[in-house]
């Protein structure tokens, strides 16, 4: 784990100017146009196996596959639980590919129409196939609201090892903000649904004990701060955490770095992936 811990009480900044990304990050239509377009050119190139994960038409997912024995990753994409699905990702399977990691990416139903619980239990069904067309636990990582659900499916024992990038570990904060319509949190459910209070993986558990707290470092301090708690407290209790602010990336160009074959993170996905 790196990094000195910061107080993991919510900062006195305000919550709708630290959380709504959208916002905060005016040139994002131009990135996720960016998302679009290589997500339509990996499908071209790499035409995925679309798989069913339970009866709704939401609970599909994308495979990518490097091969039948080929070890698999699974993408969780953000958008807060409440926007975008498994198509706009398509283009991080490239990179994955080349290195012979096979990639799901699946969808998932979105609030208001759901409750963030019936969220979860989407994901863990499809951690669950992939787990078990794989014969493995998967490596999953995810972004933002992703990024809260690998870390989810860690402490379940339902993934191999994860990786957050930006997320949001702690949702009390986001209580008083506008992402909050759509979810229609309160204290109660935000505590339950909130990793940092989960219990953490170990050794006499199934599954992995490996979290990566990844964000970007023009991000806001609360994001700033979720990741560093979520590696602070969990590697205080034995969980192999490791946080990394990556130097002049945003709440959205964060994931640049998953589309480059050769970039660092790549690298270490696909470590985590065939260990």
């Amino acid at each position: 784990m790196s990094g000195s811990s910061l107080d993991p009480r919510p900062s006195p900044l305000d919550p709708e100017a630290e959380y709504n990304n959208r916002a905060r990050v005016p040139d994002h239509p131009a990135v996720l146009q960016r998302w679009r377009e290589t997500a339509e050119a990996a499908r071209a190139a790499h035409p995925p196996e679309t798989i069913a994960y339970g009866p709704g038409p939401r609970e599909v997912m994308d495979l990518f596959s490097a091969g039948p024995d080929a070890p698999v990753a699974v993408f969780l994409h953000g958008g807060y639980w409440q926007a975008l699905d498994k198509d706009w990702f398509s283009g991080l399977a490239p990179a994955l590919l080349a290195h012979g990691v096979s990639l799901a990416i699946p969808s998932y139903d979105l609030a208001p129409a759901v409750r963030l619980g019936h969220i979860l239990r989407q994901v863990r069904a499809a951690a669950d196939a992939v787990r078990v067309r794989a014969g493995a636990r998967p490596l999953v990582f995810g972004h933002s609201a992703g990024g809260h659900m690998a870390a989810g499916l860690l402490s379940e024992g339902r993934a191999s090892a994860a990786v957050a990038l930006s997320g949001v570990f702690d949702l009390a904060p986001l209580i008083p903000t506008s992402l909050n319509a759509a979810l229609r949190l309160d204290a109660n459910e935000a505590a339950a649904l909130s990793p940092i209070h989960w219990p953490v993986p170990n050794g006499s558990t199934p599954g992995g004990t490996v979290l990566d707290c990844l964000v970007g470092a023009d991000e806001s301090p609360e994001f700033l701060r979720q990741s560093r708690m979520m590696a602070d407290l969990w590697g205080a209790k034995g969980v192999e955490t490791r946080y990394e602010a990556l130097p002049g990336l945003n709440h959205f160009t964060v994931l640049d770095p998953l589309f480059d074959p050769d970039s660092p993170l790549v690298a270490r996905l696909v470590a985590l992936a065939t260990r």
